[in-house]
């Protein structure tokens, strides 16, 4: 992993949970989530990543966690391509503001 690899995922996990924004649920402790739509069997890269709290990535249950049930997820909070490009408008946001 590059030096600004490890930065942008600093940077993502830092961001709190995307989907606890959405909801108004405030900053929340985030994993990073490499998104898996278009990628096949590979990993997607570093830079295609969102935010995730345990919950949502991975320990909530159907309808909540991603990897309980991609379809349920993004029925109820939006696709992973949805979410990583509002992941990657908040660090714009936050980049022109430094």
């Amino acid at each position: 992993m590059t030096a600004n690899e490890r930065l942008h995922l600093s940077r993502v996990a830092a961001l709190g949970c995307i989907v606890c924004r959405n909801l108004g649920y405030g900053m929340t402790p985030a994993e990073v989530h490499h998104i898996r739509t278009g990628q096949g069997l590979k990993r997607a890269s570093h830079f295609e990543t969102l935010p995730l709290c345990h919950a949502h990535h991975r320990t909530g249950g159907y309808g909540v966690a991603f990897h309980a049930g991609k379809e349920a997820f993004e029925a109820n909070y939006g696709t992973e391509l949805e979410l990583l490009q509002q992941t990657r408008e908040v660090i714009d946001e936050i980049d022109r503001y430094a």
